[in-house]
């Protein structure tokens, strides 16, 4: 059997028989796209206060895929709604990968561009910068870059790209 509820628009608890007559919970919350991009040396990141944790942290620029979108179209638009940079064409598809496939069932799409056009300014309560791989690193190392895909996705890009 699976008993599944709704806690928010998008996101369920379910539980789910396990074995014989155990039960096993996890949270059934939508795909997420993520989009690193570089203009010339620098990654555009985008720093804001996480509720959860309560604190402010950098991140590429990434959101959840709405309903009837797809991870690139989605990781183009979180793009341009967050940084107000626009990817011109399709993105570089870097990886997929589950988060914690022990608890939830999403998945994180990752993408790469550095063929983008500035439109119009950051979105409301979030900061842009420009930081340098070096930059990048030592906000990994100060617990400041700490959202664990994205500390992947930035190594996975420096593995294949340098």
């Amino acid at each position: 059997y699976m008993k599944i509820k709704k806690l928010f628009t998008g996101i369920y608890l379910v539980e789910k028989k396990f074995k014989k007559n155990q039960k096993f919970f996890y949270i059934k919350t939508p795909n997420v796209a993520i989009m690193i991009a570089k203009l010339k040396n620098k990654f555009l990141v985008v720093s804001q206060k996480r509720i959860p944790i309560n604190k402010i942290t950098y991140e590429f620029p990434g959101g959840i895929i709405d309903k009837g979108s797809n991870p690139v179209n989605s990781a183009k638009t979180e793009l341009y709604e967050e940084t107000g940079y626009k990817c011109i064409g399709n993105p570089k598809k870097l990886f997929s990968i589950y988060p914690e496939p022990g608890r939830l069932d999403c998945k994180y799409f990752c993408f790469f561009t550095n063929k983008i056009d500035k439109i119009k300014k950051p979105e409301k309560g979030i900061k842009l910068h420009l930081l340098s791989k070096s930059k990048i690193i030592k906000l990994i190392k100060n617990d400041k870059f700490d959202h664990a895909c994205h500390v992947y996705a930035f190594f996975a890009y420096l593995n294949i790209y340098g």
